[in-house]
C-alpha cells in the first residue's frame, strides 16, 4: 500500500515538476525548454516515424517542430497544453513532409544505399502502415504512440470524437487486413 501512494507522489510531483519547466521555458529559459524536449522527445519520434516513410524524415519533422516550438514557447498560454501544442506543430511538419513526397525523389545510388541501416523491426507492420493514406497513418499513430483520445484528436485535425473513434475502428480494420494471412 505504501509503494503506490509513493507512486503516486512521484507522479503528482513528475506532472508539477513538467509544469514547472513549461512556466520556466515559457519565461525564456532554455534549459527547462531541454528538459522537456529529453521528456517528450521518445514520443515525437514514435509518432513522426511511423507516419513518414523514413527515419531520417520522421528526425527532420521532430528537430524542425522543436525548433519551431522554442522559437515560440512565449506564446503557450497554458502549461498543460503543451503536450498538445508540440503534436500540433509536430503534425503540421509531417504534413509538409507529405507534401514533398509528391515531388520526384532522387535517383537510388549504391553510395546512399550502403549508407542507409535498415531496420528489420517490425517491417511487416511497417509495410502495411506505409500503403495507408498519409492522413489515416498520422492519426492512428497520434491514438497509439501518442496516447490521445478521440475528444483530443477531434480537436487536433477537426471532426467529431464519434466521427475520429469510427475512422480510426476503420483504419485499424484495414491494417487487420493487411496484416493477416489470408484464410482459405
Amino acid at each position: 500500500m505504501q509503494n503506490i501512494a509513493q507512486t503516486a507522489e512521484q507522479s503528482v510531483g513528475s506532472q508539477l515538476a513538467f509544469q514547472a519547466d513549461v512556466q520556466a521555458a515559457c519565461n525564456g529559459d532554455a534549459e527547462a525548454f531541454g528538459r522537456l524536449y529529453g521528456e517528450i522527445y521518445p514520443s515525437l519520434y514514435r509518432v513522426a516515424r511511423y507516419s513518414l516513410r523514413t527515419p531520417e524524415d520522421a528526425a527532420d519533422a521532430v528537430s524542425e517542430a522543436v525548433l519551431d516550438a522554442f522559437a515560440s514557447i512565449r506564446r503557450l498560454h497554458n502549461a498543460e497544453a503543451f503536450r498538445a501544442w508540440m503534436f500540433r506543430i509536430l503534425t503540421a511538419k509531417i504534413k509538409r513532409i507529405y507534401r514533398s513526397y509528391a515531388q520526384p525523389e532522387q535517383p537510388w545510388t549504391e553510395a546512399r544505399d550502403a549508407s542507409c541501416a535498415f531496420d528489420y523491426a517490425g517491417t511487416e507492420l511497417h509495410i502495411a502502415m506505409a500503403q495507408l493514406h498519409e492522413a489515416d497513418r498520422l492519426l492512428l499513430s497520434l491514438q497509439v504512440l501518442g496516447g490521445y483520445q478521440s475528444q483530443e484528436l477531434a480537436e487536433m485535425v477537426g471532426g467529431t470524437a464519434v466521427g475520429i473513434r469510427t475512422r480510426l475502428m476503420r483504419i485499424r480494420q484495414r491494417l487487420r487486413l493487411m496484416l493477416e494471412p489470408e484464410k482459405g
